[in-house]
């Protein structure tokens, strides 16, 4: 695999490769558009002179000759001068005997354009202009090869061509160095995070400037570390909530069992002492099946099954479910603002996750409250379904209310009045993020109100 430096290097000397190119192009199509265009207008400058001295000044041919070389300074290389009588279809003057069928062949397409014409014939840059005097048509065409200008352009395409390659190999030693000092605080960060786990996880990563991207890249590293660090912490917790929690009751049954079996008892005194065993062990078992359920919401949260539930009627179906359990549970439910379709009574989501869910609450506001009762509100319409646990208990601190639906926390207020293990509103909780719900609580001198909303 090609590593970060690398591809910025070679994206660096692609672009300035193609930047060099483009303007090379651009340099050497101008420079030949420009030698053409003088070469041109020398031969024009020769037309015109010969045109002058042969028909102006009458001057005989071999003086012409020397006459329109002395003119230029720079000899032109195999060079031809004509000038074509079209009438008579003869020379007039020739500078060097012309193949057969030139002017057959070049006069055509020279004699489609107005005034002076350019025209390439092979190797040679020709020039047609076409004179007329009376009734007479003479074409004078002046031929020669830009021998300079081919020297000229092949130079430059050797100077272009080294620039290109000194450019390339420019670009790519400073884009290796830029690279590397853009990347450099990377190295800087991986020695960081090898040194933060698994000893130190409080430990941050810095960077000094935190409005790069670098600097963004950090900022959300950390925050991951905070997530993970919270994480284990709330992993730590767990497993020491958990192993107090199963040790108690564990304690308690070894000790009774190796009690009784100290000395013979009467059956009366085996009798208490299997109940108690029996509290204990329903004890046990109710918190197993607690953390199962706990543990089933958050490990199999994607293989969750939804399906339409008729929230109304799971409310109903908690009820009478906790009742079984509870007889003593007073749990009343107002259903005073009933929408009128029953598709706003409609929620897709897990029947049984929701109605652990709704039992916990019932069961938490009961056992909290002296009447052992909790009045529940339902109310639903087309953009969400809320119901609300009300009961008229003990206060939540307001310093407790962030940590309530951490498994195994329990407010020091309520922690010694009821029997529990702090894991049902985790449970609560957890399985309201499942259905992308929302739970909230608001306690006062008038009681506790838990608000589950559920958006469709």
């Amino acid at each position: 695999m090609i590593n970060i430096r690398s591809r910025l290097t070679y994206q660096f000397m692609a672009i300035v490769t193609a930047i060099l190119l483009f303007f090379s192009v651009g340099v050497y199509f101008f420079s030949k558009l420009y030698l053409e265009k003088r070469f041109f207008k020398r031969l024009q400058d020769r037309a015109i002179t010969t045109t002058t001295l042969l028909f102006d000044l009458q001057t005989a041919d071999t003086t012409v000759l020397k006459l329109v070389n002395t003119a230029d300074k720079e000899l032109l290389s195999d060079e031809s001068i004509y000038v074509y009588d079209e009438n008579l279809k003869k020379l007039v003057f020739a500078s060097q005997e012309p193949y057969k069928g030139l002017f057959e062949e070049l006069i055509p397409n020279i004699q489609k354009q107005k005034n002076a014409t350019y025209h390439y014939a092979g190797y040679y840059q020709t020039l047609g202009i076409q004179l007329k005097k009376g009734t007479a048509s003479y074409w004078v065409i002046v031929s020669a090869i830009d021998q300079n200008g081919k020297d000229a352009l092949e130079d430059l395409r050797k100077i272009l061509t080294v620039m290109i390659l000194v450019g390339l190999l420019l670009s790519g030693l400073s884009g290796w160095f830029f690279s590397d000092k853009a990347l450099s605080p990377m190295s800087g960060i991986i020695a960081q995070v090898n040194e933060i786990f698994p000893a130190n996880t409080e430990k941050r990563v810095e960077h000094p400037n935190k409005s790069d991207e670098i600097g963004r890249l950090v900022a959300t590293f950390n925050q991951l570390l905070d997530r993970i660090e919270e994480a284990l912490t709330m992993q730590k917790m767990f497993i020491a909530n958990v192993s107090h929690e199963l040790k108690n009751p564990l304690t308690k049954i070894y000790s009774q069992i190796d009690i009784t079996l100290l000395q013979k008892r009467t059956p009366e005194i085996y009798e208490e002492s299997l109940k108690s065993l029996q509290e204990d062990t329903r004890t046990l078992t109710q918190l197993t099946n607690t953390l199962l359920n706990l543990a089933s919401t958050v490990v199999n949260a994607e293989a969750i099954q939804r399906t339409p539930i008729r929230m109304d009627e799971l409310l109903w179906d908690a009820k009478s479910q906790l009742k079984k359990w509870h007889e003593d549970y007073q749990i009343n439910i107002d259903f005073s603002d009933f929408p009128e379709e029953e598709e706003s009574l409609m929620f897709n989501g897990n029947e049984a996750s929701l109605k652990v869910a709704f039992m916990n609450l019932m069961d938490n506001a009961c056992k909290f409250s002296e009447s052992h009762s909790v009045f529940v509100s339902f109310s639903a319409n087309t953009q969400r379904i809320m119901i609300s646990f009300f009961n008229q208990g003990p206060v939540i601190p307001a310093t407790d209310l962030p940590y309530i639906f951490r498994p195994f926390y329990r407010s020091n207020a309520t922690a010694n009045s009821v029997k529990g293990h702090g894991v049902g509103l985790a449970i609560v909780a957890q399985i309201t993020k499942l259905h992308n719900g929302s739970v909230d609580v608001i306690s006062n001198q008038e009681g506790t109100t838990f608000t589950l909303r559920f958006e469709r």
